[in-house]
C-alpha cells in the first residue's frame, strides 16, 4: 500500500479555481464550469463540490453513491488485461460464491468458524507435502495478507534463532546481517530495515542470470548472517535462484567455520509452479528436501489462483519457530496459537484456497502451470522472431541455454514437448528492443511502446533491471492462468503493430507518446515520484533494492 499525504481540499480548489478546463480534468466543479444535471449526480447541485477528503454533513442516495464511484472506477484499468501483475485476476464463479457467502468471517474468531480453521489446518498440511516436508519433522504454518507479512515472519525467526544462539555462546548479537540479491522484492529489504538487520544486497548481472550470485554469497557470510534469502524466482525476468548450489556453499562454511546459516526460500511465485511442472526447479532441489532450507513462503494470491488477500509460510518443523515468538490468544471464548504481524484477517480467501487445492487437485494445477509456461515461450519465440526484440527471461529457450541465436532460427513448439524441454522458471516474458533495432531507430524509446499499448488497455510496464544493470531496461508481461490463447494472439499483433506504427513514424510525432505530467491531486496526495521523474527519487536505485511492479 503506497504511503498518502492528508489533503487539504481548499488547496487543491484554489489551485484550480476559475481554469475550466483544468476544472473539467481533475474533476472539480468550480464557479466558472458548465452546469450539467443527470438523474445519478443531482445529489449534488452543479455549483457544489463532490466531497472528496472530508466526510459530508449529510448522506447521499445509495445508488447515487453507486454510480458515481463506478464510474470513477471505470479509469483503472482492466484487470485482465494488467499484464504488470503476478496476482490473479480470474476465480471461478463457485470459488467467488464461496468467497461472497463467507466475506464476513473473520480469521482471528478461531473458536467462532472451527470450520473455516480446519480448512486452513488442512491447506497448512497440503502446501508442506508439495514443499517436500520430511519424515519424523512436524512441519508447521499459516495463512498471511500474502507473502510480504511471510517473509518478516520468516526473517524474524531466522534473527531471534541466530540472537538464541549467540546468547548461549556469549557472544556479541548487536550486528546482524542478511544476504540477498539486488533482484529481491522490496518485502525483502522491508524486513531488514523494519527488524534492524543490515541488509547485504549483493549485485546481480548477466553472468549470474540477474538472480543472486553465489560466489558472492561465499564472500559476503559471516558469524553474523542470520540467513540468505533466496528467491524461487526473480519479479524481474522469472529466473529460479540455485538454492541447491547456495545450500552447498552454506554447507562447505559450516564445516570450516561452525556456524549453521539458514536459507528462507521466497517462493511468491514458485511456489506454487515449481511443485507442479515437469521442469520443476530445472533439475536441482529446491524445498524442504534440502535440510538447509528451513522456511518457505508463497502467495496463495498468485499462482495459488486465488484473489489478492492470502499468502502462506511454512517451517519445516516446528523446532525452528522460536516459542518465545508465539501468542497464545484468548479470545472469544477459546484459547490458540498465533504468529502473525496482523489480527483480524479476512477468512475467505482461505476457504477459497482450500476450494481451488481440492477442485483442481495435481493435476489441474499442472495443466495450469504448463499451459501458462507454453503460451510465455510462444509469446517469447513470437517477440524474437520479428528481430526487433530480444528476451531477458528465458523460459522459452532449451534447457542449459541462455542467450538468444539469431531469429530466423526461432521454432515454434511441438506438441509432444513440456516445460522439461526448456529452462526452468515462471511464466514471465521480460523483453527489450534488440541491439540491432535501436541501432536503427535510435530514436525509439521502449517507454514509447508502454505507453502506446495501455492506449489498447493493456498495462506492461518498462522499467530499468536491478542496480548495476539499470542502464538496460525491460518491458515485463506475466502470463497468468487468464491468458487465454484469443488473447495472446491479439497481444502479439498489437505490438507487432505497435512497433511498426513506431517504425513509420517521425521521430518528432514519437514525443507525444512520452509519459505525461502526474495531477494536480495526485501530486498533493501522494508521497513518491511518477516514471518522468523516477531519478528525482530520494532513495534512487543505486542505493538498494528498487521496487518492481508485484
Amino acid at each position: 500500500m503506497s504511503l498518502a499525504r492528508h489533503v487539504d481540499p481548499d488547496d487543491i480548489i484554489h489551485t484550480l479555481h476559475d481554469h475550466p478546463s483544468k476544472a473539467h480534468k481533475h474533476h472539480v466543479h468550480t464557479k466558472s464550469a458548465v452546469s450539467t444535471v443527470t438523474p445519478y449526480s443531482s445529489r449534488y447541485a452543479s455549483q457544489q463540490e463532490i466531497s472528496k477528503f472530508k466526510i459530508p454533513q449529510e448522506g447521499a442516495p445509495a445508488d447515487a453513491v453507486h454510480q458515481m464511484l463506478k464510474e470513477e472506477l471505470d479509469l483503472d484499468g482492466r484487470p485482465n488485461l494488467n499484464l504488470a501483475s503476478f496476482v490473479g485476476t480470474y476465480m471461478e464463479r463457485e470459488a467467488e460464491a464461496l468467497m461472497v457467502e463467507n466475506l464476513s468471517k473473520n480469521m482471528s474468531d478461531a473458536d467462532e468458524y472451527p470450520a473455516m480453521m480446519a480448512m486452513h489446518a488442512r491447506c497448512v498440511s497440503i502446501i508442506s507435502h508439495l514443499w517436500g516436508v520430511q519424515k519424523g519433522e512436524t512441519a508447521v504454518g499459516s495463512a498471511t495478507t500474502g507473502s510480504s507479512e511471510a517473509i518478516h515472519l520468516g526473517g524474524l525467526a531466522m534473527k531471534r534463532r541466530w540472537q538464541e544462539k549467540r546468547d548461549k555462546e556469549g557472544k556479541d548479537k548487536s550486528k546482524p546481517n542478511i544476504i540477498m540479491g539486488s533482484n529481491a522484492q522490496v518485502a525483502l529489504e522491508k524486513f531488514a530495515r523494519y527488524f534492524e538487520v543490515e541488509a547485504r544486497i549483493l549485485d546481480v548481472s548477466e553472468e549470474s542470470l540477474f538472480r543472486l550470485d553465489p560466489e558472492l554469497v561465499k564472500r559476503n557470510i559471516d558469524e553474523n548472517t542470520i540467513g540468505v534469502f533466496v528467491i524461487m524466482g526473480s519479479t524481474y525476468t522469472g529466473h529460479y535462484e540455485p538454492v541447491e548450489e547456495i545450500s552447498k556453499i552454506l554447507d562447505e562454511y559450516e564445516k570450516k567455520t561452525g556456524n549453521d546459516v539458514p536459507i528462507h526460500v521466497d517462493a511468491a511465485s514458485g511456489g506454487f509452479i515449481a511443485p507442479f511442472t515437469y521442469a520443476h526447479a530445472g533439475g536441482s532441489k529446491w524445498n524442504f528436501e534440502l535440510p538447509r532450507v528451513k522456511s518457505i513462503n508463497t502467495s496463495g494470491h498468485k499462482f495459488g489462483l486465488v484473489y489478492a488477500g492470502v499468502g502462506w509460510i511454512i517451517w519445516r518443523d516446528e523446532s525452528f519457530l522460536p516459542k518465545h515468538l508465539i501468542f497464545e490468544l484468548h479470545y472469544l471464548g477459546g484459547t490458540e496459537e498465533s504468529y502473525t504481524l496482523n489480527f483480524s484477517r479476512p477468512g475467505a480467501q482461505i476457504i477459497a484456497q482450500y476450494y481451488n487445492l481440492i477442485h483442481l487437485g495435481f493435476k489441474g494445477f499442472r495443466d495450469i502451470m504448463e499451459n501458462c509456461l507454453a503460451n510465455a515461450r510462444l509469446l517469447s519465440k513470437s517477440l524474437e522472431a520479428t528481430g526487433w526484440y530480444t528476451c531477458v527471461s528465458d523460459i522459452h529457450r532449451p534447457k542449459g541455454e541462455h542467450v538468444m541465436g539469431d531469429p530466423k532460427d526461432v521454432s515454434f513448439s511441438k506438441e509432444t514437448e513440456s516445460s522439461a524441454d526448456y529452462n526452468a522458471g515462471l511464466p514471465v516474458v521480460a523483453f527489450r528492443l534488440s541491439d540491432a533495432f535501436q541501432k536503427e531507430y535510435p530514436h525509439i524509446k521502449q517507454e514509447a511502446i508502454s505507453t502506446l499499448l495501455r492506449a489498447k488497455q493493456y498495462i506492461i510496464p518498462n522499467y530499468p533491471l536491478p542496480p548495476k544493470c539499470e542502464r538496460t531496461e525491460i518491458l515485463r508481461v506475466v502470463v497468468r492462468e487468464s491468458m487465454s490463447m484469443d488473447l495472446l494472439d491479439r497481444l502479439i499483433t498489437d505490438i507487432v503493430a505497435t512497433t511498426e506504427r513506431m517504425m513509420n513514424s517521425d521521430p518528432m510525432d514519437l514525443a507525444a507518446f512520452e509519459p505525461g505530467s502526474t495531477s494536480v491531486e495526485k501530486q498533493i496526495m501522494s508521497k513518491g515520484v511518477d516514471h518522468q521523474n523516477k531519478h528525482k527519487a530520494q532513495r534512487p536505485m543505486s542505493k538498494g533494492v528498487h521496487r518492481t511492479v508485484c
